[in-house]
């Protein structure tokens, strides 16, 4: 039986930074098509940005061939030029020595990562492309949203 391939878009936003913040995916496997968003009161756009991409791979049932497209360079680059690897190398210290932040995350995705193929690409965030479009709306109306909801 070969690997599914999924295709997996992320985006995270803030209203403010740190401020309310909203995340958002869209996974395509085949004609099948799954939005999910989620909410946070005080984060950082980063935090969303990786949060994003957690909770889409934890949508997968199974080991999967994935294409993540995401605008955040901070996530792309942290896969393309293995900055964990230093990271870990280091006891989670950054090259300034300082604590990396968001490990918590961090941690969390590379657990999540490693149980797929994961091809991590790099999108130009507001550029036309319809899915990453559609994951920043999915972020910013979960801000919206619970922000509704605080008022009444």
């Amino acid at each position: 039986m070969s690997t599914k391939r999924v295709t997996i878009y992320t985006d995270g936003a803030c209203s403010g930074n740190p401020g309310p913040g909203g995340w958002g995916a869209v996974l395509r496997y085949g004609e099948h098509i799954k939005e999910t968003s989620g909410f946070e009161e005080i984060t950082t756009n980063q935090r969303m940005e990786l949060t994003a991409a957690i909770e889409a791979l934890l949508l997968l049932k199974e080991p999967c061939r994935v294409d993540l497209y995401s605008d955040s360079a901070y996530l792309i680059n942290a896969f393309h030029q293995e900055w964990f690897v230093r990271w870990k190398k280091n006891g989670w210290l950054n090259a300034q020595k300082k604590p990396v932040e968001n490990r918590d995350l961090w941690q969390k995705l590379l657990e999540l990562a490693s149980k797929h193929q994961v091809n991590w690409i790099k999108v130009k965030g507001h550029s036309g492309d319809s899915l990453n479009e559609r994951c920043d709306i999915l972020a910013k109306e979960a801000i919206s949203n619970s922000l509704k909801k605080d008022l009444e």
